[in-house]
């Protein structure tokens, strides 16, 4: 997952029309809802939220480092079967 922000501006023109020029980082490129790539894997089904929706949602991002798993044995219900 990766959040970007993004500059719309909305202008008018010379016929009258509504227009929307997106831009990042001072340059115009697509709205992100058209065509958006996953730049960490290349995968073109990738899907936009509305701002903000990632930090309300933390549970959506992987931890930094592996989490350790739980050290407690598992008990079985079933009792151990006698030798043959």
């Amino acid at each position: 997952m990766w959040e970007e922000d993004y500059l719309v501006r909305h202008i008018d023109d010379e016929h009258g029309n509504a227009a929307e020029i997106w831009l990042r980082d001072g340059l115009v490129v697509p709205p992100p809802s058209s065509g958006v790539i996953c730049p960490h894997c290349g995968c073109q089904q990738a899907t936009t939220f509305p701002a903000g929706y990632l930090a309300h949602h933390p549970e959506l991002f992987r931890s930094a480092e592996p989490v350790a798993p739980d050290a407690t044995p598992l008990l079985s219900p079933v009792p151990p079967r006698r030798p043959y």
